[in-house]
């Protein structure tokens, strides 16, 4: 059964970094495809981005996000990184780290994803 955890989160000033962090356990993740998702308080979830799986890695991200945060995974570690630059305050929400077994061109849509972490939480502050 594959567990996925976040670690990396916390508060920042607006225009700072954070580097997150999915660690998984259970299974290899060179076959899934992952997803980074948040949801703001009083809003609904929304996909932020994605890695495809080895075969085709490919990186999708939310408009909202392009240029600033940055998809990584690294197969030998088991683990996926989502590196947050230029945060803003509308980038303040509980992140969720997703994953699902797939060879396809990834998507941030959360309905594709079997796995999910807990969620770690992100505040940007003005």
């Amino acid at each position: 059964q594959l567990q996925l955890v976040e670690s990396g989160g916390g508060s920042v000033q607006a225009g700072g970094s954070l580097r997150l962090t999915c660690a998984a356990s259970g299974t290899p993740l060179d076959d899934y495809a992952m997803g980074w998702f948040r949801q703001a308080p009083g809003k609904e979830r929304e996909g932020v981005s994605c890695i495809s799986a080895r075969r085709v890695i490919t990186s999708v991200y939310v408009d909202s996000v392009q240029g600033r945060l940055t998809i990584s995974r690294d197969n030998a570690k088991n683990m996926v990184n989502l590196q947050m630059n230029s945060l803003k305050t509308e980038d303040t929400a509980k992140y969720y780290c997703a994953a699902v077994n797939s060879s396809r061109v990834c998507s941030i849509d959360e309905n594709e994803y079997a796995y999910w972490g807990q969620g770690i939480q992100v505040t940007v502050s003005s």
